[in-house]
């Protein structure tokens, strides 16, 4: 348990003036929902939810070499990235479990924008740090910016009220642009599964920005609904289902290791892709009604055995039945296997499904 004393963002005032039910999430006080998590949900499903993601981490790395050296750092090819394109891609520790998920954007010939989970900056910048050649700056800014998700399907309603006249980047793109004096980032990505874009202000504007997002039409959301949107997308939430004893392979994410290349960890996801993992991280819905599933609850075969335990879990408010993710042995992962849920010794039965649970009609 952390004695560092809990963190507060440049929104959490403001959290609090429009009534939002305030928990600890990685360090920081965070606002868990407003009016209702369903309610939010179906805000950015059916509409548009703003939530604050200030807590996250801001890197900047760059100089001669930058791209080679993040090369050997991450699972993705940078290569591929013009300037002003991102990508989804991964740190890995010498056994090749996960250190951290992150999105990079390269912004210059020679410059990325990195945006890291808020319980992995000090890590992940001490990793780096730690493996970082000479010529190569480092910096972390995340101290800097307040950041806001705008998503759903109005989201670029939403922007054209905010920001007259400025069109959003392209999918996966990012653009900065100095609008009062001040210099904003807009990453066209999100962690939802709707359109959507990434916002970063100087954290002493933060509120400004979030009220007129909020006035132009963005429903104010927590951490509840962020957590439903994305396991309904089947998005990994890293320290839950993503963790340093599991490799991207295991975990299904193998579309996002450039294992052609060589990186930290590569030589043992080529081995792991070649023989096959011995577990995957699957996705479970009910079969019926049931006591919604939690993280570390028991998974059981459909004849008893033990498998393990869930790493993320929730009644879906889309499909309004309980979804889950879960590591088990490869034998147990093809889509259609009977499972069991323990939830406080009653069993649930349930289903491993193809992913994702929720797929736009």
């Amino acid at each position: 348990m952390s004695d560092d004393p809990i963190k507060s963002t440049p929104l959490a005032s403001k959290h609090i003036e429009l009534g939002a039910k305030m928990v600890p999430f990685a360090g920081w006080n965070m606002p868990v929902q407003y009016t209702g998590i369903i309610d939010e949900h179906k805000a950015v499903r059916e509409s548009c939810g703003i939530f604050d993601i200030s807590h996250m981490g801001q890197f900047i790395v760059s100089g001669q070499g930058a791209a080679a050296w993040l090369n050997s750092m991450l699972t993705n090819n940078i290569d591929k990235l013009g300037i002003n394109q991102g990508q989804y891609t991964i740190m890995l520790n010498e056994k090749a479990g996960v250190i951290d998920d992150l999105i990079i954007y390269r912004c210059g010939e020679d410059t990325y924008f990195v945006v890291v989970n808020a319980s992995k900056i000090d890590e992940d910048y001490a990793w780096l740090s730690s493996h970082k050649p000479e010529g190569i700056t480092l910096e972390n800014h995340s101290d800097r910016y307040a950041g806001m998700a705008i998503q759903g399907p109005l989201c670029q309603d939403v922007f054209a009220k905010v920001f007259p006249g400025l069109e959003l980047p392209v999918r996966n793109g990012i653009a900065t642009h100095e609008i009062k004096g001040q210099q904003l980032w807009f990453c066209r990505t999100g962690y939802t599964g709707e359109d959507g874009f990434e916002f970063f202000c100087p954290a002493e504007h933060g509120i400004e920005w979030l009220e007129a997002f909020v006035a132009a039409g963005a429903k104010p959301c927590g951490l509840g609904a962020r957590d439903s949107l994305r396991l309904e997308m089947c998005y990994p939430l890293n320290g839950s289902d993503l963790d340093p004893d599991h490799t991207p392979i295991e975990a299904g994410l193998g579309f996002f290791c450039a294992l052609d290349t060589e990186f930290t960890g590569a030589e043992i996801l080529r081995g792991q892709k070649a023989d096959s993992p011995k577990v995957r991280l699957v996705a479970i819905e009910y079969t019926g009604k049931g006591a919604p599933p939690r993280s570390h609850y028991s998974v059981f075969s459909a004849s008893g055995e033990e498998l393990g335990q869930l790493t993320s879990g929730v009644l879906s408010p889309s499909l309004m039945k309980g979804i889950a993710m879960a590591y088990v042995p490869v034998e147990y992962a093809k889509v259609g296997t009977e499972l069991q849920i323990d939830v406080r010794g009653k069993k649930f039965p349930a289903v491993v499904v193809k992913k994702p649970f929720y797929k736009k009609g």
